[in-house]
């Protein structure tokens, strides 16, 4: 009996205290019902701090090196591990300071000096300064064109030298003027390299990814996954927000969205647009509209027969129904394509008429090349989403259907993403679709980077070739006089409408979706969207 009086005095104790711990937390409560605007100390802020942010894309990337690949799913990942000197606002292409804090060019735009900040390390603790610059850049500028397709496009040899004047400043001196000099240094493929780290990795740099950028490399398993950790010694003070990135490969959209609805995901990309009703009406996510900056293309490399052969493509062209592509695949999200450029960018040419659908047309211009009853192809479809195509297969289906109703019989071919863009690249697809976003809103990151004869075997993959085209390109890159440059890009437009070397089909908004407790994700129209904002709010 004493046993047990002494147990109930004991819980008698406990209730007890547990009464007044409960009496203290609601006076607690009822004190700070208003709102708390300490900054730091208030708890919701530190919830919605920090975390883990999962974003499922459709497919991994090739490299971690930006300036030895093209492709966008390389730049999702190394726009947060590494900067550049200039950056780009925060959802457009206007330039603002980055790695530089200032910059001055000369009269004669052959020289610029630009400012570096100062107090900043690479993830390997390593500084960051003028010779770190200096490294980089005679680094692409030695690299064959293969290995660096983008230093070769927006700046091959016109730069003659890059000097470090002292520890925080650096010279550059141009063979030849460079009109979007600053807005090519604000890409992502010139993100600035620890050069220590460079030495160290060689050949496997690509793997081992060191920039001075807000998260830092943690793990690549490929075909997975990629992880980022935040920077805790980045200069950028309360940046980045999250803890870590993971990058998840998911190919299907459907099972993409699906990973979203579930909570495996947080954040997804190459939203079909069919799906964009669903999604809204789900109060648990919400969808991010990316500013449009592209265009979705079917190139036609013109040195395989019988497509060397002007009136086959545009031949090809006019068998094109391009509303009928964006009515089945795109709910309307998109415009059909006349220019190798969208009609954002300044110099686009809206006088240019586009090829007609129009079948018998078609039929014609084929007899008249000799090809009266057709000939067989191939075509070549993406096999992951893109934001200006994110349906490759079923686009490459429907333009088979179109080719064949004028005698065209094209076999669609397709390969890991990789391989797809090595083989493309080296001319060996007689069709292929593929795309382009945008780099830094300039005409000529779409016209020179894409169509000029300087970058076959980088990023001309049509293989494309004409002397009036070259001409006029490389006097618009060299002109300081804005509006003549918009000129000589509108000329060059309607060359290139003639010549046909793809079959332009659409400019589309791409949508992104996420989870409802995802806030700060900006959308940004190059497609490297910078993370160190964003906030996960549990």
């Amino acid at each position: 009996m004493k046993k047990s009086k002494g147990i109930w005095a004991l819980v008698l104790m406990l209730v007890l205290s547990l009464a007044l711990v409960g009496c203290n937390s609601n006076s607690a409560g009822n004190e700070e019902e208003e709102p708390d605007d300490s900054g730091t100390d208030n708890p919701t802020e530190e919830a919605a701090s920090g975390g883990q942010l999962v974003f499922g894309r459709g497919g991994d990337s090739t490299s971690l090196d930006p300036a030895a690949t093209t492709e966008g799913e390389a730049f999702k990942v190394t726009v947060n591990l590494y900067e550049t000197l200039i950056n780009f606002g925060e959802q457009d292409t206007e330039i603002e300071a980055g790695l530089a804090t200032d910059w001055d060019t000369s009269d004669d735009g052959l020289t610029h000096t630009l400012t570096l900040r100062e107090g900043v390390k690479f993830h390997d603790g390593t500084d960051f300064n003028a010779d770190a610059v200096v490294f980089n850049f005679e680094r692409w500028m030695g690299g064959d064109k293969e290995q660096f397709y983008y230093y070769n496009s927006q700046f091959g040899d016109k730069i003659d030298s890059v000097t470090a004047v002292d520890e925080y400043t650096v010279e550059f001196k141009l063979n030849t003027p460079i009109a979007p000099f600053y807005k090519n240094l604000a890409m992502s493929p010139f993100g600035i390299a620890s050069p220590a780290a460079i030495e160290e990795y060689g050949d496997n740099f690509f793997k081992n990814p060191v920039g001075t950028g807000p998260f830092k490399f943690k793990e690549w398993r490929e075909n997975d996954r990629i992880t980022i950790v935040k920077n805790e010694d980045y200069w950028q003070e309360g940046l980045p927000k999250l803890d870590e990135v993971i990058f998840r490969a998911i190919p299907d959209n459907s099972a993409r969205l699906n990973a979203l609805i579930a909570g495996e995901v947080d954040l997804i990309d190459g939203v079909n647009f069919s799906d964009k009703a669903t999604i809204d009406g789900n109060p648990d996510l919400q969808i991010f509209e990316r500013p449009s900056l592209n265009i979705g293309y079917l190139g036609l490399t013109s040195t395989r027969e019988p497509l060397d052969n002007k009136l086959v493509r545009q031949a090809l062209n006019y068998a094109v129904n391009k509303q009928e592509i964006i009515n089945a695949f795109y709910a309307g999200a998109a415009e059909p394509a006349i220019n190798p450029m969208p009609p954002v960018v300044a110099g686009y040419n809206p006088d240019v008429e586009d090829y007609e659908y129009d079948p018998e047309k078609a039929k014609e211009l084929l007899a008249e090349a000799g090809y009266p009853d057709g000939f067989e192809m191939e075509l070549w479809a993406m096999p992951v989403p893109r934001p200006y195509m994110p349906e490759g297969e079923k686009v490459a289906q429907a333009l088979q259907s179109m080719f064949e109703a004028v005698g065209v019989k094209a076999k669609i071919v397709t390969y890991e993403w990789g391989t797809y863009l090595d083989k493309a690249m080296k001319g060996e697809a007689d069709t292929f679709l593929l795309g382009w976003t945008g780099d830094n809103g300039d005409a000529d990151n779409f016209l020179y980077v894409l169509l000029d004869e300087d970058s076959i075997g980088s990023n001309n993959y049509s293989y494309y070739k004409n002397d009036e085209v070259h001409e006029l390109l490389l006097k618009a890159q060299a002109s300081a006089d804005q509006a003549e440059r918009e000129e000589l890009y509108k000329q060059a437009q309607v060359i290139i409408k003639d010549d046909a070397p793809w079959i332009p089909l659409v400019h589309s908004t791409p949508l992104l979706a996420g989870g409802s407790n995802v806030s700060n994700f900006l959308a940004h129209p190059t497609g490297s969207d910078l993370l160190s904002s964003v906030e996960i709010n549990n």
